[in-house]
């Protein structure tokens, strides 16, 4: 126990009871709470759920940058309050808080009209995950230039653990190049599937062309490369494996290839 937390008296509050009133300002101190000298922790407990909320709503703010400067500061506070009494913290692990933010916005009736900001969350949070995944070393790329066609078209990828998709019906990348980087071009309408690699330290998000995208979707979902290819020729009979390859090589998204029998 922190030297903050409350303290309580075995067997009178359990830890339901205790999460919900320090995830909610609202509700009294529970009882059976003393502080270090055996009295109640009424203002101790007060100043603890403060801080907790403080440091959580923070965290949420870091978690999803974009979503805080497309919502303002105050918008994005009175929501984070809202969302931490719906799903507080069930690991201590804070680098994944959040997981059920996209949903929770797209639940919002208030925002409704913002029909985007689930899937630019869930774009965050892919980045997020991206960032702390396991590190694989990628696959050398003159090992595919020694394959024949057939043994090529033949195999499976294996891919890097920080490999991360997002299709979107919203233009969810360029929305979040657009409030990251100065001077990125105003998001246009229409749909998106973004592509996330991590190449070195830090993922890089890539707005793919739909035909890339139905290719290294089949990819994902565990298709041969030659099935993937036959996949994205039902759009383009003209498409060839060179771009979407090349993107998964230079994003070190590779780390293998095995028989597709």
């Amino acid at each position: 126990m922190s030297q903050t937390e409350p303290e309580t008296v075995p067997g009178t509050v359990d830890q339901t009871t205790f999460t919900e009133a320090m995830m909610d300002g609202a509700r009294n101190v529970p009882l059976g709470l003393v502080d270090h000298e055996g009295a109640a922790a009424g203002r101790r407990f007060s100043v603890y759920r403060n801080n907790v909320a403080v440091s959580l709503t923070e965290a949420m703010h870091s978690a999803f940058p974009v979503i805080a400067k497309l919502l303002g500061k105050k918008n994005m506070d009175g929501l984070s309050g809202i969302f931490l009494r719906a799903h507080p913290p069930n690991s201590p692990l804070m680098m994944f808080y959040g997981a059920e933010f996209p949903a929770f916005l797209e639940n919002m009736q208030q925002l409704s009209h913002l029909g985007y900001l689930g899937d630019v969350a869930r774009l965050e949070l892919a980045l997020r995950h991206a960032y702390h995944a396991a590190d694989v070393a990628p696959m050398d790329p003159m090992a595919l230039a020694g394959l024949s066609e057939p043994a090529l078209l033949d195999s499976r990828v294996v891919l890097a653990p920080a490999l991360q998709l997002i299709r979107s019906p919203w233009p969810i990348g360029s929305i979040w190049q657009f409030n990251t980087n100065a001077g990125a071009t105003k998001p246009q309408a229409g749909a998106e599937t973004v592509l996330i690699t991590r190449p070195d330290f830090d993922p890089i998000p890539q707005v793919l062309q739909p035909t890339d995208a139905i290719c290294i979707e089949a990819l994902i979902q565990g298709a041969s490369i030659g099935d993937a290819l036959e996949q994205a020729r039902t759009t383009d009979t003209e498409f060839d494996l060179s771009s979407p390859l090349t993107l998964l090589l230079q994003g070190g998204a590779i780390t293998g290839l095995e028989s597709k029998g």
